[in-house]
């Protein structure tokens, strides 16, 4: 799937923005500070609802603006059309409409635009907290499993449950024991699906990687999040204690975690940043490639700053890789000769120059001049 159409009102600097961009590549360029990220910054609200920038809606609503405003054009995979918009006001109120129908949760519009996203931070996926790879995990499994929602939703309901009982006692016996088990019946589910999509992702993401660089003894593993060889049940009897005096639930699918091991080492201590990169890039492309298999559209790629802390080589490999999942790409830079080269003739390319917050076309698909 694709944007065949995306416009922008009232985020950040940007002026009221619109754009009818490539299928393929797209490739943002201009000054630092001319709202190259806020554009994909826009491509991601419109997606998800929120911003990959900052985790409050004030800073991304622009100044002397109430509300920000974004409407796209999705070429879904089967052929059809789909229209998305998407209102975030300063006072938090959010509007999601799909179809010209109001949408109550962000995962219709998650489902309809996959979306990744590889920027100077991406990193932080391999060295920050296994909030982070949890996440990461979790959506490529929503987006090929569809039964995954459901049950994460049940176990977040049963986590619930339980810990307010740990905080404040006001289960009986049965109840608790009722809560526990629903609570250990979604997490073996979420397990099962977890562990089907690594099974997966791993033979990809080593392929993937071969393709950016060499790392021997890289290892990709997951931790489920309570003991290997015991039932949740069993452990949750038997740290209940702990639980309590802590107010939560400490083992369950809620602190499951993938671990990156070099020589069975942390790989965020031994790996360079540019190697973190390429790992983290080779990550996400093998996550678009499995999004593919499911034949139910291909992600759009949103890359910031591609050339930051890659040498000419690897850039390059990495344009390659991204051109192979014959999907719809969004990259930033500062100097469009930089990524000029490495996509094939075949390839449409699309060029926009941006310049303090307004976006111009100089370049249709193909590099024919627009």
């Amino acid at each position: 799937m694709s944007l065949s159409r995306f416009t922008v009102t009232g985020v950040r600097n940007l002026q009221p923005v619109a754009l009818l961009p490539s299928p393929r590549i797209n490739i943002l360029y201009g000054d630092n500070g001319s709202g190259k990220t806020s554009l994909l910054e826009a491509i991601h609200l419109l997606g998800l609802a929120r911003s990959f920038r900052s985790s409050r809606i004030a800073p991304v609503v622009g100044h002397e603006e109430q509300s920000c405003v974004l409407f796209g054009q999705a070429a879904l995979a089967s052929g059809q059309a789909r229209a998305i918009g998407v209102s975030r006001s300063r006072d938090g109120e959010t509007v999601i409409r799909v179809d010209g129908q109001n949408v109550r949760s962000a995962a219709e519009l998650a489902d309809t635009l996959p979306l990744q996203v590889i920027n100077p931070d991406s990193f932080r996926l391999l060295e920050g907290a296994p909030k982070l790879r949890r996440q990461f995990l979790d959506w490529g499994v929503f987006h090929v499993e569809p039964r995954f929602l459901r049950a994460w939703q049940r176990l977040q309901q049963a986590l619930r449950q339980r810990n307010s009982w740990l905080r404040h006692g006001r289960l009986d016996g049965a109840a608790q024991a009722a809560w526990d088990r629903e609570l250990e019946l979604a997490a073996d589910e979420i397990d099962a699906y977890r562990r089907a999509y690594i099974q997966a992702l791993k033979p990809v993401f080593e392929e993937t990687l071969q393709a950016l660089c060499a790392l021997e003894d890289l290892q990709l593993s997951y931790y489920r999040g309570w003991d290997k060889d015991r039932r949740l049940g069993e452990v949750l009897a038997a740290t209940l204690e702990r639980d309590r005096a802590l107010g939560h639930t400490q083992a369950g699918p809620q602190r499951a975690d993938l671990r990156l091991k070099v020589g069975g080492h942390n790989a965020a201590e031994i790996l360079s940043r540019g190697q973190q990169k390429l790992v983290v890039c080779a990550l996400r492309i093998a996550q678009g490639h499995l999004v593919s298999e499911t034949k139910r559209g291909q992600c759009i790629y949103l890359v910031d700053d591609l050339p930051s802390e890659l040498d000419e080589h690897h850039r390059l490999a990495l344009c390659r890789l991204l051109e192979q999942l014959n999907c719809q790409v969004f990259i930033t830079c500062v100097d469009s000769n930089a990524l000029m080269e490495g996509w094939q003739t075949s390839t449409p390319v699309s060029m926009f120059h941006v310049e303090h917050g307004r976006v111009t076309q100089t370049h249709g698909p193909s590099g024919v001049n627009a």
